[in-house]
């Protein structure tokens, strides 16, 4: 489900507030990191995540690699920082805006 322009910036006001929940190690984007990061969205459905990249180009490698493995929305990208929505099926959390 692509998220509109209204969504987008009602997720990035939620965001502004939370603190990442993921912090991608040395090791990158491995099997563990995605499992984790499927929970914490699971839970959340919102999610902030810390990638220390050496580039933009690797920043925007790893931060598109995490979405595709979870199935998640980027919401926005700010320096190392990337916030990720997923909607819980089961349960949703959050109220979208039309």
């Amino acid at each position: 489900m692509p998220l509109t322009n209204s969504q987008r910036r009602y997720l990035r006001g939620l965001a502004h507030d939370l603190k990442p929940v993921i912090l991608v190690g040395a090791k990158g984007v491995t099997e563990a990191l995605i499992a984790e990061f499927g929970n914490a969205l699971d839970q959340h459905e919102l999610v902030k995540v810390r990638i220390p990249a050496e580039d933009r180009e690797d920043f925007a490698a790893q931060a598109g690699q995490l979405g595709e493995a979870a199935k998640a929305e980027t919401v926005q990208t700010i320096g190392r920082t990337a916030v990720f929505f997923r909607r819980n099926a089961d349960e949703p959390k959050i109220a979208l805006p039309k």
